[in-house]
């Protein structure tokens, strides 16, 4: 195979194809110091780390130590480190934490705090032995007292995405009923008698008084950062409230850790529900969404990478390698080893994406919607080489749309989709939507595709090339676009008609795109800038 140019020249704006595979390693990357690299594209893209407060009490209490993580992250390209002050029912020592955080501030990084809300207090009926019930008094308390120590050493505090509650105990279930949260002795009232309802108030007014104001208090510059997980489907019933935390907090975060879908504990995601969830939250989130974040449980190189890439495809600003600790053991160091020589393409890729906007097929998901037997579907689509547009809002003047049962939150959706339909343009419903839609909306007309879920969106990877094909192709029609790929090979298309493919699979396939066929390593992108 011809070898392809990777990196254009300085000053030369590149609009030919570039072709990387994991197995790849081209000698422009080899040679760039990554630390001024990092620095320089900062802007653009952000690599940054966390150390979890155990790391901290671990790797970071003695000088060599320290210099050990400064060295580590120079050769990441990571120019801003999160330190974490509480985790699991431990709290940092001050003056180790400080002393860490002046000596990175030295070496030319940034620093911010950091908290997970584990085991902060009783115990929640559900997960037991991480997730706190937080309407008990002591715990609100001890959560309190936790924000304000972080506030005192940090300008800058992000909240892990354990910031919910499953519990049910007694005192939960009463103050459910009552339809009232108490938070240090002020009441509040919940708008209706579910535990979406009693979870949603209660989270979204220990996040104003017991987080944000509380930490104001302390520090009234700290900026306070909510990250959200990828289980988007389930936010609302354990009492995130993404538009209400989104308005209050000052930026957000998205979990972009999908690892390997056949990972025995932690698989079950595609690599393509990085990116949906980061452009579903970014379109909520708007100037406030941040980054990604991603690790490397369950993980190979492979997938690591394309957790990076899915990311950066996504629209973050920032990614987020959780946590330097983990980072290494296990596949922790040949993830790095395969992502450093990468770094460079992916900057590269990251400003493209930041100059351009993304076009395709509108996946309509509202906020605090149910699946039902469909969850997570949407990220699945992009696994059949659809170029999907996540969105919280109706998508009136989208080209083609795909609607799941999380459509049947907003009351208006069958009068809306009926106007949606008779103008011609495609639409895919889920085998599931379209069963309940029946007699409401014409489910047979001509310019209606269905997704066969069956109750079980992972089965969809499972679907032929000729199934995919036949599920894409309607779909990309009014994009003037013509694909063909196998199953498991995604796109991502821009209004200016550039675009990106990305091989899923672990063999090489041959792809037609925009008038061109290439042939795509396993494991590798391609893409046209144009």
């Amino acid at each position: 195979m011809k070898p392809l140019r990777l990196f254009p020249s300085s000053g030369h704006r590149w609009t030919g194809l570039w072709l990387l595979s994991v197995g790849l390693v081209a000698s422009s990357p080899a040679a760039e110091d990554l630390w001024e690299l990092g620095r320089r594209t900062r802007d653009v893209h952000e690599f940054n780390t966390l150390f979890t407060a155990q790391n901290v009490r671990d790797h970071l209490a003695t000088e060599a130590g320290i210099a050990q993580a400064i060295n580590w992250c120079r050769a990441t390209a990571v120019t801003k480190v999160f330190l974490e002050t509480y985790r699991g029912h431990f709290q940092v020592d001050r003056t180790v934490i400080a002393q860490a955080r002046d000596r990175f501030r030295a070496a030319g990084l940034d620093v911010s705090g950091c908290i997970t809300t584990t085991r902060v207090g009783k115990a929640s009926t559900g997960w037991k032995d991480q997730i706190s019930c937080f309407t008990d008094e002591a715990t609100q308390r001890n959560l309190k007292a936790a924000f304000e120590f972080c506030a005192g050493l940090f300008d800058e505090i992000m909240i892990d995405d354990f910031w919910f509650t499953d519990c049910t105990c007694a005192e939960c279930a009463a103050a459910r009923q009552a339809r009232k949260v108490t938070i240090g002795g002020r009441e509040f009232p919940v708008a209706g008698d579910t535990w979406d309802d009693y979870r949603g108030e209660l989270m979204g007014q220990l996040s104003r008084q017991y987080v944000i104001a509380a930490a104001r208090a302390v520090n009234p510059r700290v900026k306070l950062i909510i990250k959200y997980p990828q289980w988007y489907d389930r936010f609302h019933e354990r009492g995130y409230d993404v538009r209400r935390q989104t308005d209050d907090f000052d930026l957000i975060w998205v979990g972009t850790e999908t690892r390997d879908f056949g990972d025995a504990r932690w698989g079950g995601w595609p690599p393509t529900a990085a990116s949906f969830i980061m452009r579903w939250l970014g379109g909520i989130g708007g100037a406030k969404c941040g980054g990604g974040w991603y690790d490397w449980l369950g993980t190979t190189e492979h997938t690591y990478l394309e957790q990076a890439r899915q990311t950066i495809l996504g629209g973050a600003r920032a990614s987020t390698l959780f946590a330097f600790g983990g980072l290494q053991r296990d596949t922790g160091p040949r993830n790095l080893e395969v992502l450093r020589q990468h770094i460079p393409e992916l900057q590269q890729v990251a400003a493209e994406v930041r100059r351009r906007t993304i076009a395709g097929v509108a996946a309509y998901k509202p906020i605090a919607s149910s699946a039902e037997k469909e969850a997570y579907v949407g990220n699945f689509l992009g696994m059949l080489g659809v170029p999907v547009v996540p969105c919280h809002e109706f998508p009136a003047d989208a080209p083609a749309a795909f609607f799941t049962l999380t459509a049947l939150k907003d009351p208006q959706f069958a009068a809306r989709l009926r106007v949606f339909i008779s103008t011609g343009r495609p639409v895919l419903l889920t085998d599931g939507l379209r069963e309940r839609l029946a007699g409401q909306v014409p489910v047979d007309a001509p310019n209606i595709g269905v997704l066969p879920v069956r109750g079980n969106p992972k089965a969809l990877m499972a679907l032929t090339d000729a199934e995919a094909a036949a599920i894409r192709g309607p779909l990309l029609r009014p994009l003037g676009v013509k694909f063909t790929a196998p199953h498991r090979v995604g796109l991502v298309w821009f209004t200016d008609g550039s675009w990106v493919v990305e091989n899923f699979k672990d063999e090489p396939v041959t792809v037609e795109i925009a008038g061109e066929t290439r042939t795509l390593l396993a494991r590798s992108w391609a893409y046209r800038w144009r």
